[in-house]
């Protein structure tokens, strides 16, 4: 060879020689001609023996309650956690009565693959822990909606040490490298695994935008769903509702996955006139939550949902818009769902700055041009430079039958756009707070690039309020970094003045309850900094006239979550440095960044000891909340049995005294 062939090679590489063939190909099998890979996947589409969700008539399910498959799905889960729990907390089984047991879920951020590597480790540390066991739900954004759909594949065996495992083989080639993608979409079987939801979607949905999103979704299917060697793909894998075989009878956890739109109202005010009214509209946007769970697709806002196997089909009036065949679309791919969940880069423009005003806070000139951004957010936060992904709208017809809330767009819009909930909080708490599931305790890993600035358990605040939901600890959360002391000040003195007068109560109604607290040596203060595991916990107390519910600081004391008015614990994770684990600060080193796509497998184990370090941190503090929790529920119980027994022997009385009398011949209009 040549110097100038070397040059060529050097600035040419190989794969660029080979990428017209595999264009070329892969342009055939799309061609839809009978021979054509495209053709066959679109003929499977109408097979009732592969897709037999295709016959099935779905209707909008309009309703604040929880559907009944999850209704029996928790019956069966508390069984199973009654015995969980008394090996984590080492209690004899017989002596724990169901209705004691806690309501524990346990959710991650997002942060892409740094979120899906890091939570993994977290759930393996809880699981070995003894505590994964005792989880309801599990709940995600971004990357940890990832580990979820790896969690409930066959990939897995349901085992986060092997989803760890698999990753080591399948993250150090980015899921946009030509010759690794491309491969997989040309040959057998992985091309049809991953082509056969762009194909329906394509051909099923055609008023519905195809962009980068759903691409996208299926590179990461390629580099996260497919297992090593490439040929056991499982087409189960890839529908929601499939998970279904491994919790159905109770066995796991439900997972919830979630995913936002962006609701802008400014065509709304076009034809209403003043330059006024326009100008407000652009101020008003918010993010409609949707939850994704192997049972429902469900959107508070509109207190709708369809089941899961109807996802991607047509809704008129809330019903099943059958295809002229008679045949509805088969279930919406886990290759487009993967895209949705993970869409950060669908961000406005305001969270682009923010993913990197950490990075360029050294930078000189920083101080104004962040005054300038600031000032700016407004605008910046309406918009996207890169559009949304697109799913069926099932709201369609049903205006006058969903909430006065909802907006005018929700019922002309042929299509939803959904993106990366993280836009709204990067932390998926409200759907945990829905009522029906009625969780008592939030266990949060915060793998989020901006856990120190951007306080996402106290974002809640206005959702708790807004909702009406008690118990959720208000004013949980800390000051920001860069606080001043007069701020931090401010803050604590706050906290410590609504929780003070309960304090002594508190106090004495716990110690009768356990007879013990936490020891001395562990009181810890609340502080400004974070610590690696953080408690609150909020009041059940009513609240009289206009009163705002009191403040919640972090618990100090383990008997503070035993008090009789106490609401939702919350335990906190963030991904923290730990100089357990050296040369790692997840602030600092450019492989934890939410835009590597690459990560080998000497950084996955830095990652890994990372979070576990963190996690065995609190270990032991998050094993007494589990305790006082459960002693709390257990104490009620109790409680509220004597008072029921007490009741009933009275009445017993009172009947047996109304017929003593009546045998006398008085009449029983006498008693009152």
């Amino acid at each position: 060879m040549g110097l100038p062939d070397k040059i060529k090679d050097y600035i040419v590489p190989g794969w660029l020689k080979i990428l017209p063939g595999f264009l070329n190909k892969l342009q055939s099998e799309l061609s839809m001609t009978p021979e054509s890979l495209a053709y066959e996947i679109w003929q499977e589409a109408h097979d009732p023996e592969i897709n037999p969700e295709i016959l099935w008539d779905a209707n909008v399910r309009i309703s604040t309650d929880l559907c009944e498959e999850e209704k029996v799905f928790l019956n069966h889960r508390k069984l199973k956690t009654v015995k969980a729990l008394a090996n984590y907390l080492q209690i004899d089984e017989k002596e724990i009565n169901p209705n004691d047991v806690p309501t524990i879920a346990m959710c991650g951020s997002g942060g892409g693959l740094r979120a899906l590597v890091a939570e993994s480790s977290s759930y393996l540390a809880a699981k070995e822990a003894g505590l994964f066991d005792c989880l309801t739900y599990t709940a995600g954004i971004s990357g940890s909606c990832w580990l979820q759909a790896l969690f409930y594949s066959s990939i897995s065996g349901q085992c986060h040490g092997k989803i760890l495992e698999h990753l080591k083989t399948r993250l150090d080639v980015h899921i946009a490298y030509p010759p690794a993608a491309l491969t997989l979409v040309n040959s057998a079987p992985t091309n049809k695994f991953l082509l056969s939801g762009l194909v329906e979607k394509l051909k099923g949905i055609p008023k519905a935008d195809f962009g980068i999103v759903d691409v996208y979704g299926m590179l990461l299917t390629a580099r996260l769903l497919i297992p090593r060697g490439e040929l056991n793909v499982d087409a189960q894998d890839l529908k929601l509702s499939n998970q279904r075989r491994f919790i159905d009878t109770g066995n796991f956890p439900m997972p919830i996955y979630t995913a936002v739109r962006h609701e802008i109202p400014i065509d709304e005010q076009e034809d209403k006139g003043t330059h006024a009214a326009k100008e407000r509209a652009k101020k008003q946007a918010w993010f409609q939550w949707f939850e994704f769970s192997p049972y429902e697709m469900w959107c508070e806002e509109m207190e709708a949902g369809i089941p899961v196997w109807a996802m991607g089909r047509n809704f008129e009036n809330g019903r099943t818009t059958w295809r002229e065949n008679g045949l509805a679309l088969p279930e919406l791919r886990l290759t487009l769902l993967m895209g949705v969940w993970g869409s950060a880069f669908c961000a406005t423009l305001s969270h682009y700055y923010r993913e990197i005003r950490p990075v360029v806070k050294s930078l000189a000139g920083f101080g104004s041009l962040d005054q300038l951004l600031m000032e700016k957010n407004e605008e910046l936060v309406k918009v996207h430079p890169i559009d949304p992904a697109t799913i069926p709208n099932y709201a369609l017809g049903l205006k006058g039958q969903l909430p006065a809330s909802c907006p005018e767009s929700i019922f002309k819009t042929p299509n939803f756009q959904l993106m990366d909930a993280g836009m709204s909080n990067n932390l998926p708490i409200y759907p945990l707070l829905r009522p029906g599931r009625e969780v008592d305790m939030i266990i949060a890993f915060d793998v989020s690039s901006d856990a120190r600035e951007a306080n996402w358990i106290k974002v809640v605040d206005g959702y708790a309020t807004q909702r009406g939901i008690t118990g959720w600890p208000m004013g949980a959360g800390w000051p920001p970094e860069d606080a001043s002391e007069s701020e931090v000040a401010e803050e604590l003195a706050k906290v410590e003045d609504a929780t003070e007068k309960e304090a002594a109560d508190k106090s004495n109604e716990a110690q009768q309850l356990t007879g013990q607290g936490t020891p001395p040596a562990e009181k810890k203060r609340m502080v400004n900094s974070l610590g690696y595991c953080n408690v609150w916990v909020g009041s059940t107390k009513e609240r009289t006239g206009d009163d705002e519910p009191p403040l919640s600081k972090r618990v100090e004391d383990d008997m503070e979550l035993l008090h009789h008015d106490a609401g939702i614990a919350v335990i906190y994770f963030p991904f923290l440095a730990n100089p357990k684990v050296e040369g790692l600060d997840p602030l600092t080193s450019d492989f934890m960044s939410t835009w590597n796509f690459v990560y080998t497998p000497d950084q996955i184990d830095k990652a890994v000891a990372l979070a576990r370090a963190n996690f065995e941190e609190g270990a032991d503090q998050t094993k007494r909340a589990v305790k006082a929790v459960y002693e709390r529920k257990k104490s009620k119980r109790l409680e509220k049995e004597a008072q029921e027994k007490e009741e009933r022997r009275f009445r017993k009385m009172r009947l047996g005294m109304v017929g003593k009398k009546l045998g006398e011949g008085m009449h029983a209009d006498q008693f009152t």
